[in-house]
């Protein structure tokens, strides 16, 4: 255990404090990105491969051959990230706007992207050869930004049964597949019992002591060796619910580091239980949607472009969808964390290259009102607004009365979600005692407006300075 002022309590963590340098950065960018991207067909291929009737089943059927055979350990050694260049890339995701970076260390397939002392199955001695985690955390401190790690090892053991399994029907009905090799089980772990489970069977909180010991092992391997700013497991504290929470002691450990290293905490950890005395430990993290109204603590949204591992088959977000989404999400105190899909060999696709470009461009223009701002009274005014309901992400059709707000000092920041048609901007949300001094339209700069009982009416030009939510830089005077 990390000597220092956090205790593996929820009384002791839950004093922690979000560091500014979160609550500035507001857009990150992050390599959702293993060897499940070699087939370059989606996310859960290790675990959909071995379930028949799927499609990744029947893609790995069709051109590896059947999982009895050639099973997810020669997939694994197929990955060699032969064109990963994580200098370039981090390159082109800080001009795109990104104030942080976050590489994923471990998926659910118990690969780990460094070289662990606890499982072999790593990026050095199978596949690439290489420390990714590593490679990636000298890129972003050599650009001075923060650097992150997610795992997603505490479903690993039950999610990974299926590779005990066989076919129910067919050619191959009960032969059984590679994970029921003695050989196989250092990778494929010593889960059977599971197998039974056509879903994932509540994973984080596995009630195996030997796999918690290994989780806060492998945690604790991780933050002792990358000193991350930030730390996010893919779900609840882990094993939070079963007495003994592993998930504490990593957490502290975490935040020992840190005050250790800088003398304070700057060390964020974020899981995903909404619960206030658990979320309360770190920043709340809401996979593929958000709050519907600004929350009192800092949170974040986590998203991708597409499929969190690359896949043919995706219909990426494009680049107003993204801002959009963006903007929405700060106004309400939230940041988004954003997985840009990398191919098997580790370079971006021309899609996703020019969705950075666009996003860039945008930043650049806009930046001013999302950098280092705080939410302001209200998130925003109009009539649309986001669907709040699992993962849905649909884009909305705003129209020209729905603004998102947020603020730095006396300026409020004022995103027009949508371009007028009358060349106008109205905005009800200032109070009496409001008084509005100047207005910029960023990308342009002084605009004419009036305000009369509470009521701004701004003045565009007709050009406008970037395609997709506009942003006024309002100074107010409160009287």
């Amino acid at each position: 255990m990390a000597v220092g002022p956090f205790e593996p309590s929820f009384e002791s963590l839950t004093t922690f404090e979000c560091p500014d340098w979160f609550r500035d950065a507001k857009f990150g960018i992050w390599s959702h990105w293993g060897p499940q991207s070699v087939p370059r067909y989606g996310d859960w291929y290790a675990r959909h491969m071995y379930r028949q009737d799927t499609d990744q089943y029947r893609y790995h059927l069709r051109t590896y051959g059947h999982p009895s055979t050639v099973g997810y350990k020669d997939v694994v050694r197929q990955w060699k990230a032969e064109r990963f260049d994580p200098d370039g890339l981090m390159e082109r995701f800080v001009a795109a706007g990104a104030r942080y970076f976050v590489a994923q260390a471990v998926h659910h397939d118990n690969f780990f992207n460094y070289e662990s002392s606890l499982n072999h199955w790593n990026s050095v001695k199978v596949g690439p050869g290489k420390d990714i985690v590593g490679l990636w955390k000298a890129a972003a401190d050599e650009r001075g930004i923060p650097f992150g790690i997610t795992e997603h090892l505490g479903a690993a053991f039950s999610w990974m049964a299926v590779n005990k399994g066989s076919d129910k029907h067919g050619p191959f009905a009960g032969v059984p597949y590679d994970g029921t090799d003695p050989a196989n089980r250092d990778f494929y772990l010593d889960n059977s019992r599971y197998l039974s489970d056509v879903e994932v069977p509540d994973p984080w909180y596995c009630n195996d002591p030997q796999w918690h010991r290994y989780w806060l092992d492998a945690v604790t391997e991780m933050i002792d060796r990358y000193q991350p700013d930030l730390l996010y497991s893919d779900g609840p504290l882990p094993f939070g619910e079963v007495g003994y929470t592993p998930g504490l002691e990593a957490v502290s450990r975490l935040y020992n580091t840190s005050v250790r290293l800088h003398g304070t905490n700057r060390a964020v950890y974020q899981q995903k239980d909404r619960r206030p005395e658990v979320s309360a430990v770190g920043v709340m993290d809401i996979e593929r949607s958000q709050t519907p109204a600004i929350h009192p603590l800092p949170w974040q949204t986590d998203t991708s472009v597409g499929d969190w591992f690359y896949n043919v088959r995706d219909v990426y977000k494009t680049a107003g969808h993204v801002i959009e989404m963006l903007v929405d999400i700060v106004s309400k105190n939230g940041n988004l964390l954003l997985n840009v899909p990398q191919q098997p060999d580790g370079t971006v696709d021309l899609e996703c290259s020019q969705l950075l470009d666009d996003l860039g461009s945008w930043t650049q223009t806009c930046g001013e009102g999302i950098y280092g701002t705080r939410p302001f009274r209200v998130f925003g005014e109009g009539p649309a607004s986001v669907v709040i309901d699992g993962f849905t992400e649909d884009r909305v059709n705003w129209t020209s009365s729905d603004f998102r707000f947020t603020r730095r000092d006396d300026t409020v920041y004022a995103f027009q979600m949508a371009w007028p048609t009358d060349g106008r901007a109205v905005i009800r949300s200032f109070a009496g005692h409001e008084s509005v001094a100047a207005v910029r339209l960023l990308g342009h700069g002084p605009v004419p407006f009036e305000q009369a009982h509470g009521i701004l009416v701004v003045r565009l030009p007709e050009t406008r300075p970037v395609n997709v939510a506009h942003c006024l830089a309002i100074d107010v005077h409160t009287e």
